[in-house]
């Protein structure tokens, strides 16, 4: 997994402390607890119904007394994955990490990470890397910092866990799975002011977390504009947030700052512009952004004037980080991200899995 991926696919955990109640030694999990987390993992990280996942055996961890570590197997009918773990030993977290992503300390120092994370990753030196800023995690054997990553303006920001003895660090995430996903998702998002298409009634609602520079979300949203929409009719809602990826993209900020004064000056334009936006997407640079959305803006019917006032006073901005905000309370931490009635789905599968999600939804499964 390169450093670019692994940063797109880790997000900010909230911090706390519960330290797990531990099974007896040895003690396998229950049939409960491995379709609670390979449930839980489906949900998580939006696989389809069509990946067969399943739990190898797991052993005790000897780097966190209270976790054990073993691997989850993905098999889409094509090919087959692995994906290393470890599950506390009262099966309520779950930390996921990439296969080369343990990493063994000599003398705990930031240098030294920086250094075994530049060589299990093969960063190059042109990418600056920084860690620090541990504090206590949600169990007792882990703290949580913060692994910062720059290539050239761009800098991205991304969790690591390191073990409370101090001599193993882990490039992986931390999840709670007392949580609910979807209810989760239910209760967090807004479904008030906020740009759509479909009716406000349509028994499935999509909601979509994208990134206007995020080549995958362009073709999503394509995909909602040319098949679902056409293909569900009244029968599906489609709701847009912006989730720019700060510090990894130069200009979708400003892009989704852009869409929101559309939406706030005349809500008919959002949908063109934003189609527009990602029609376009392979031509739009740091150096043309202003001037192609002034464009792409007067084209879907707005006043270039007031929507130039817009975008350089940043006036929609808050509506923005509203979007962001609330896409971090779900651990959005990539794009595209979409709920289905509240169930994750990120990127897009395949279509097959996308339409079987919303007919699973229309049947109220």
């Amino acid at each position: 997994m390169s450093i670019a991926i692994l940063l797109l696919c880790c997000g900010v955990l909230p911090r706390g402390t519960m330290r797990a109640e531990p099974r007896s030694p040895g003690a396998p999990l229950s049939e409960a607890e491995s379709s609670k987390i390979l449930a839980y993992y489906r949900m998580r990280f939006g696989f389809p119904d069509n990946v067969k996942i399943s739990l190898g055996t797991l052993q005790s961890s000897s780097i966190a007394p209270d976790f054990d570590q073993g691997a989850i197997t993905l098999d889409d009918g094509k090919k087959q994955g692995t994906q290393p773990i470890m599950i506390s030993k009262d099966a309520h977290f779950l930390v996921v990490f990439p296969a080369n992503g343990s990493i063994e300390l000599h003398q705990n120092t930031p240098s030294e990470m920086e250094q075994r994370i530049r060589d299990a990753f093969k960063v190059p030196a042109t990418q600056k890397l920084s860690v620090g800023g541990f504090k206590p995690s949600q169990v007792a054997d882990f703290e949580q910092g913060t692994l910062t990553v720059e290539n050239g303006s761009n800098k991205l920001d991304r969790p690591i866990l390191l073990t409370r003895d101090g001599k193993h660090l882990i490039l992986g995430d931390l999840y709670n799975m007392t949580v609910d996903i979807k209810q989760l998702a239910l209760r967090t998002i807004s479904l008030h002011d906020v740009p759509a298409q479909g009716p406000a009634n349509a028994p499935v609602t999509i909601v979509e977390y994208a990134d206007l520079q995020c080549p995958t979300c362009a073709r999503v949203h394509e995909f909602l504009e040319t098949q679902v929409l056409p293909r569900y009719g009244n029968k599906v809602r489609v709701v847009f947030k912006e989730f720019p990826l700060v510090g990894f993209h130069d200009w979708s900020p400003t892009a989704a700052i852009a869409c929101q004064c559309a939406f706030e000056l005349n809500p008919a334009s959002y949908i063109p512009l934003r189609s527009a936006i990602f029609r376009n997407q392979q031509l739009i640079n740091i150096t043309n952004l202003r001037e192609s959305l002034l464009s792409f803006g007067e084209q879907a019917g707005l006043d270039r004037v007031k929507l130039a006032g817009c975008i350089d006073a940043k006036s929609s901005y808050p509506r923005v980080q509203r979007d962001m905000a609330e896409g971090k309370r779900l651990d959005v931490n990539q794009t595209p991200t979409l709920f289905i009635n509240g169930r994750m789905i990120i990127g897009l599968p395949s279509e097959a899995g996308f339409f079987q999600a919303v007919d699973e939804a229309l049947s109220g499964k």
